[in-house]
Parts: C-alpha cells; sequence; structure tokens
C-alpha cells in the first residue's frame, strides 16, 4: 500500500506540475554532498544550493519532484515527464533527449577498497566484483576500459560501498567527493581511495532539450553568479581535502618502511665492514 501511495504521489506531482508550466526538478535520492533526499523528506546538497542561487533569473517557478536513483531519473526524462535535472556528466545518450550548461564543479572519480598497505587497484581485479553506480557517466567508461572485471551495477555510491563493507563486491567507482561525504556524514569506516581512475566529473545542470529558454536562463544565471558566492556553497558541502586523493596514511606508512629499510640495510652494511675487517686481520 505504501509503495502504491507513492506511486500515486509521483504521477500526480508530475502531472501536475507539467500542467501548470512550472519547472519540474527531478533530484536524485542518495548522491551526496550533491543532491540526497533528508530524514525529513526534502533534498539538500550542494547543487540543490546552487540552484536555490541561481533560480531567481528563471521565468518559471521550480516543483521539486519526489527524489529517485538516477536511473529512474533519466526513463523518466527521457519520457518527457522531467524539465531538469542536476550533478550530471553530459554523455552521448543523454544529450539525445538532455542538453546540459557549463558544470558548475569538477571531481574526479576513483577506486575505493578495503583498507590495506598495498591496496588493489584496477588492474589486479580481473574478474573481480567491483560495484559502480547504474546510470553513471563513470559506468560507461570503466566497461569499456576495463571490460575484464565484472561490473555490478547499484542504485547510488553509498549501496556500493556498504557492499564493499561487507564483502559482497571486492571495490567501488565512486567520485571522491561522495566518497568523502560517506565518511563524513553516513560513518562509512575501513574503506580507502587506491587510485584516481582517469575519468573526471564536470558536473552541471541537465535540462530537456525541448527547454531551450530553460536552457538560456540557468547560464545567463550561472555565468552571474558571484564567484564568492559559488566558492561558499562549494566550501559547505566539499572538504578540500577531499580532492586530494593520496592517501596520507598509507604515504606515512610507505615512507615509514623505506626508512626502517634504510636503516636495515646501514646495520647490515656495518657488520659487513666488521665482518671485513676482522677477516685481514
Amino acid at each position: 500500500m505504501k509503495h502504491l501511495l507513492t506511486l500515486w504521489w509521483t504521477c500526480l506531482t508530475i502531472a501536475t506540475a507539467g500542467a501548470a508550466g512550472e519547472i519540474r526538478f527531478a533530484p536524485e535520492k542518495d548522491y551526496g554532498p550533491f543532491v540526497s533526499e533528508t530524514a525529513a523528506g526534502g533534498v539538500e546538497g550542494l547543487s540543490i544550493d546552487m540552484l536555490e542561487a541561481i533560480k531567481g533569473g528563471l521565468d518559471a517557478p521550480v516543483v521539486t519532484l519526489p527524489a529517485q536513483p538516477l536511473a529512474a531519473i533519466l526513463e523518466a526524462a527521457r519520457r518527457g515527464e522531467v524539465d531538469l535535472v542536476s550533478s550530471l556528466r553530459p554523455t552521448p545518450e543523454r544529450s539525445a533527449y538532455l542538453a546540459f550548461t557549463s558544470p558548475y564543479v569538477q571531481v574526479p572519480a576513483v577506486l575505493v577498497v578495503r583498507q590495506s598497505l598495498s591496496p588493489a587497484r584496477l588492474e589486479d581485479l580481473r574478474g573481480q566484483r567491483v560495484a559502480v553506480g547504474k546510470g553513471y557517466a563513470v559506468e560507461a567508461f570503466v566497461r569499456q576500459n576495463y571490460p575484464q572485471i565484472d561490473w555490478q551495477a547499484v542504485p547510488d555510491d553509498l549501496t556500493g560501498l556498504q557492499g564493499l563493507i561487507s564483502g559482497q563486491y571486492q571495490a567501488v567507482v565512486a567520485d571522491i567527493a561522495s566518497f568523502s561525504h560517506s565518511m563524513r556524514v553516513r560513518q562509512v569506516k575501513g574503506l580507502q581511495v587506491s587510485q584516481a581512475i582517469g575519468f573526471d566529473y564536470p558536473l552541471s545542470f541537465a535540462y530537456s532539450k525541448a527547454l531551450p529558454q530553460l536552457g538560456r536562463q540557468l547560464e545567463a544565471s550561472l555565468q552571474r553568479l558571484d564567484p564568492a558566492v559559488r566558492r561558499k556553497i562549494t566550501d559547505r558541502w566539499i572538504d578540500t581535502a577531499a580532492l586530494d586523493f593520496e592517501d596520507k596514511r598509507r604515504t606515512r606508512l610507505r615512507w615509514a618502511g623505506l626508512a626502517l629499510a634504510l636503516l636495515a640495510a646501514g646495520a647490515l652494511g656495518s657488520v659487513y665492514l666488521y665482518q671485513r675487517r676482522r677477516s685481514l686481520q
């Protein structure tokens, strides 16, 4: 019954928004820190604050649809039931029915693994189960470039990270800001970044290709946005340290191991020289 009521409310909201000439904004359910559903049923995140900062430049009110996984949002957008989506990277497939503003934030995608002094990298994971967000732009990239991996599509990054902790997956591909957010807010523990995979997320607002005027208004509003306001929004949601994917703990341990190795080599050298001198006496 609860599922039927949710479905009814979603359909009613979409129909009402479209009929009223409002801008139907479809937020993602769990893509923090960019956009995610709150416990009270609202949405929050960097992209929500960014939209709030620019929506004064739009000539129609924005109505927020119920939060859903990205794959469901994209299907709704393809059917013409959504006008505006946030936190998206352009892809050829999406560009068939969506157009994009210039990016308002950019973050790298990384490989996340369980904590280890010698963490696995993508080239080590042949035949292993690795999670990636279903419908995320990075999914097509990793499937094409690493076909030897057993890719597992998951609804969102948090689902993948939880599966990694439970042992369901060997690793997860996620953007580093989302991973940092999960560690800080969701208290995800025992995981670390292993490598940047060579794919960045320049995240933009996406809008229906049938609404070019909306696109022009979004872009103009983004260009007018005070850089100080943009920076304040970004700093609120993304720890600047999250953009540095180098694992400091592992780096320190690596240097400590090197120092111990040098000390051991020095000690062995001293023993060798001592024995050499004794043999010459």
